[in-house]
């Protein structure tokens, strides 16, 4: 069988369709040899590389958020884990950023019970940007939470992270689909895209947030084209959610369903990749 690595990109909560792509990879068996992520596509990846199957990841992310069918009962047995699940948003400190992600990230590590990269069980690889270089920081080694925050830091959003002297932002801005950090390291990679097409406007101008955060989803899909023509992977996916912003974060159960079509192609997609054993691949 062919040797896997997965590539996980970032889009906010819209990234949550990641975790239905690894209980598609787990449906057919893959452990995959290298996973690489950018921004949330990181954050489910240091879960996917500690050893967690796509259901558990879905069950520890249904834990930290309010369904419309939860019961009473149901809200006060989450209550503990949704007070951690909301400092994800509290302020940030600085002015340079509206939230920080510190509380959550502090958790997350908490939960997997690994503070290093070295104490995953499939190697990984968080990719970031250098602010001021204006290039791509690949993390893979070393203390986790570092990586991760500065992986996911939205410029304007979240903070900057300062990191062994430099200012790092969310690895979007240089290398949103972080395939080509894997490609030399296993025979096909399977490359997972969050980011929407783009749609026609209403012809009224965005508020603040919503102007930052569509100029960052224009930025990395023009980007991340580029990358897939320049370095195609075996299996491009793209879920292409519509309607849901980066920070919907009470929309979770709309990005599984939205998310889902897609599923049933990743599905006919490896299908035909594994079929060929170590001839030829599927893009």
């Amino acid at each position: 069988m062919k040797s896997i690595g997965i590539a996980l990109g970032g889009g906010g909560v819209r990234g949550l369709a990641h975790v239905l792509a690894i209980e598609v990879f787990d449906e057919f068996g893959i452990v995959p040899k290298a996973i690489a992520g950018t921004s949330i596509g990181s954050l489910i990846g240091a879960l996917y590389a500690s050893g967690r199957s796509g259901r558990e990841i879905r069950e520890g992310v249904r834990e930290h958020i309010i369904l419309k069918e939860d019961r009473f009962q149901e809200l006060r047995r989450k209550r503990r884990t949704l007070f951690q699940w909301l400092k994800f948003f509290r302020p940030a400190p600085t002015h340079g950023a509206i939230l920080s992600p510190d509380g959550f990230l502090h958790y997350l590590l908490d939960q997997l019970a690994v503070e290093t990269f070295e104490e995953l069980k499939i190697p990984f690889y968080a990719v970031a940007t250098d602010y001021d270089a204006r290039e791509r920081v690949i993390f893979e080694q070393g203390p986790l939470l570092p990586a991760l925050k500065a992986s996911m830091a939205i410029p304007g959003v979240f903070e900057p992270v300062m990191h062994e002297g430099r200012v790092l932002v969310d690895g979007g801005v240089v290398e949103n689909l972080p395939h080509p950090v894997i490609a030399g390291k296993c025979d096909a990679v399977i490359a997972i895209d969050v980011i929407p097409s783009a749609v026609p406007g209403n012809g009224e101008p965005p508020k603040m947030i919503d102007s930052l955060l569509g100029t960052f989803d224009t930025m990395t899909e023009r980007a991340t084209k580029e990358a897939v023509e320049n370095c195609p992977p075996a299996i491009y996916l793209r879920t292409n959610p519509k309607g849901i912003r980066i920070l919907d974060f009470d929309r979770i159960e709309e990005v599984y369903d939205q998310a889902a079509p897609a599923m049933d192609e990743l599905r006919r997609k490896l299908e035909l990749l594994l079929d060929r054993g170590s001839e030829g691949s599927d893009s």
